[in-house]
């Protein structure tokens, strides 16, 4: 028996579940167009099965020879164009050895972080093999660096061209000067804790100052998870109070659109034992670059309890600063946060808040949610939900055991079986039509950022226009071609079911729709399973009661999969198993729907 015919007399799911894992798990190892090289960590080598080039036809340069730690370096790569790249620095001393420092990015458009070893974004290596002639990195020196650091990179002009391990410039650590301690008991002492002795409060928001809170009507007094920005305008001032998770920095920003650049950003940043109070602006999409804090008066912070906290108090209008916007105008108002080392911010690693308008801080006083998903990309996992977890279930699963059900009954002069699968079916490649569409029109472009999702949902989207298509040239029943028919419309709508349900799982976790881990791969591996159990009872059923003549051929109008029996035996207990799983999958539709309304 080959595994076609094989997969043939499975249960559909059943057959959608093994070749599933099968896509799902298997990754590619011979090359690496995206850029995720990390089993290349050590030898800097790509898998591609030829011998590396000798000589050297690219560059690398760097802004400055000396460093102390917390110092950021411009490293270029130049030269004549390559799709592929892989930077790295180590001790010079020991090349052989393991990653020093991290990365930051300077243009996320065509390279991304890599964590080689145990320190996090000590490697860059590209988003795509497109060519390109010049990259351009920050190194950020750690507080235990060697003395010397080498820059090393792999360059990839074609997949059998490439470069290991081109010696870059060597930076050194900077001596610092030896630290003189001056005795005297005129001396000041230094403060050990800010002038913050408590948390906020969100006492007075919509009534005497103008809040941000997530999740929406959360108290930063008391919940350790309420992110939480407020604005309280005293005279020609303004009072604003910031506090969430202390994970590394919590931030917030103005911005006349929802996209984030070119924007007036305020930074609330963790440095060991300070936290650093900053404003901050961008050029495009660009890495924050602080400004001075001279604009910020009243500078407070407070660390306590794994809460970070920040309040100081600015002009309402600063006309000698084009970076700092006027309080009184109106602005979408955005919340991040994420990791920091050595009072450097990292890229957030969700999506930041975003209120759902523009607001006048300086106005009348409100309290305000926001929304950490776009609009566009939450209709569009609601519609994936509720296509490809319950019109598509449900309309293979009547086509499939259903049929004997009402032998004779039509609807609109059709069978009633099929008229329910046709709708069922019509209408998931709808919503899945729509759906598709929505990404494109929120962010204008490919998405280099969302891995293979959009490769998975553009299969889907090819896959799900074709069924109907082929259902409309299908042969009659008793046609010889019918067979192939047969074949064709399960195999494509099987390799549908199983390419959505990757995307999905994929989906879940991107930045534009994060559900909260883990519970969302635990909820939709329940779901896979409940459909399952539920195809394999109702399979289990039928072979039970299956009858010497229903191998008889059955002439029906849309004949998938192999034929059930025919008789009424069971049928109360089908309809009673049919009515247990709409409920069943209306349950789990609902659970994830309300999931994406929360974010």
């Amino acid at each position: 028996m080959n595994l076609c015919t094989l997969l043939f007399k499975m249960t559909p799911v059943a057959a959608a579940l093994v070749l599933w894992l099968v896509t799902y798990i298997t990754t590619p190892v011979d090359s690496y167009p995206d850029g995720k090289v990390t089993r290349a960590c050590d030898s800097m080598m790509p898998q591609h099965g030829h011998e590396p080039q000798a000589g050297t036809i690219h560059s690398i340069t760097v802004d400055k020879t000396t460093f102390k730690p917390g110092d950021q370096i411009k490293v270029t790569l130049s030269g004549p164009q390559f799709a592929g790249f892989f930077i790295q620095a180590r001790d010079a001393s020991h090349l052989e050895g393991s990653a020093v420092g991290s990365f930051s990015l300077i243009d996320d458009r065509i390279s991304r972080l890599l964590t080689c070893g145990t320190v996090q974004d000590s490697a860059v290596s590209q988003i795509n093999k497109r060519k390109k002639s010049m990259v351009e990195v920050y190194w950020i020196a750690p507080s235990n660096a060697p003395q010397h650091v080498q820059f090393l990179v792999t360059v990839v002009a074609k997949y059998s061209m490439y470069w290991v391990k081109i010696p870059g410039p060597i930076v050194s650590r900077t001596t610092p000067p030896p630290v003189i301690k001056i005795s005297t008991t005129a001396a000041l002492p230094i403060p050990t804790k800010s002038a913050l002795t408590q948390r906020f409060s969100a006492s007075g928001c919509g009534h005497s100052k103008f809040c941000v809170r997530n999740p929406t009507s959360c108290d930063p007094e008391r919940d350790v998870e309420c992110f939480f920005l407020s604005f309280q305008k005293k005279a020609n001032s303004m009072q604003i109070e910031l506090s969430g998770p202390g994970k590394g920095y919590v931030s917030f920003a103005l911005s006349h659109d929802k996209w984030m650049g070119d924007d007036d950003y305020y930074l609330c940043v963790m440095d060991g034992q300070t936290v650093d109070v900053n404003p901050a602006y961008t050029t495009g999409r660009m890495h924050p670059e602080t400004a001075s804090p001279g604009v910020l008066q009243d500078v407070a912070w407070r660390v306590a309890d794994g809460v970070l906290q920040c309040s100081f108090r600015r002009a309402i209008r600063i006309p000698s600063s084009l970076e700092r916007f006027p309080l009184n105008g109106s602005y979408y108002i955005f919340l991040a946060d994420g990791d920091a080392e050595n009072g450097l911010i990292r890229r957030h690693h969700r999506q930041p808040l975003i209120t759902n308008k523009m607001f006048n801080v300086s106005g009348t006083p409100e309290d305000v949610g926001g929304s950490r998903s776009p609009i566009l990309i939450k209709f569009h996992g609601a519609m994936m939900f509720l296509a490809w977890m319950t019109t598509v279930s449900i309309g293979v699963l009547v086509a499939r055991f259903f049929k004997p059900i009402w032998p004779t009954s039509t609807l609109c002069g059709v069978k009633i079986w099929f008229q329910v699968h046709r709708i069922l079916m019509v209408t998931t490649v709808m919503l899945t039509a729509v759906a598709f569409v929505l990404p494109f029109l929120y962010r204008g472009k490919w998405s280099n950022r969302a891995g293979y999702h959009p490769y998975l949902g553009c299969v889907v989207m090819a896959l799900a226009v074709l069924q109907p298509v082929m259902a409309i040239f299908r042969p009659p029943p008793h046609s010889p071609r019918r067979s192939i028919f047969n074949w064709t419309h399960w195999g494509g709508g099987t390799a549908a079911r199983i390419i959505a349900v990757a995307a999905i799982f994929l989906g879940m976790d991107l930045q534009a729709l994060d559900l909260p881990d883990p519970w969302d791969t635990y909820t939709m591996v329940g779901f896979v399973l409940w459909h399952v159990c539920i195809d394999i009872l109702l399979e289990l059923h039928s072979s039970c009661l299956l009858r010497s003549e229903s191998g008889k051929t059955e002439d029906d109008q849309a004949w998938i999969l192999n034929p059930s029996f025919t008789g009424e035996e069971g049928h109360t207990f089908k309809k009673i198993v049919l009515t247990i799983y709409i409920c069943g999958n209306f349950a789990f539709l609902i659970t994830f729907l309300a999931a994406i309304y929360q974010l």
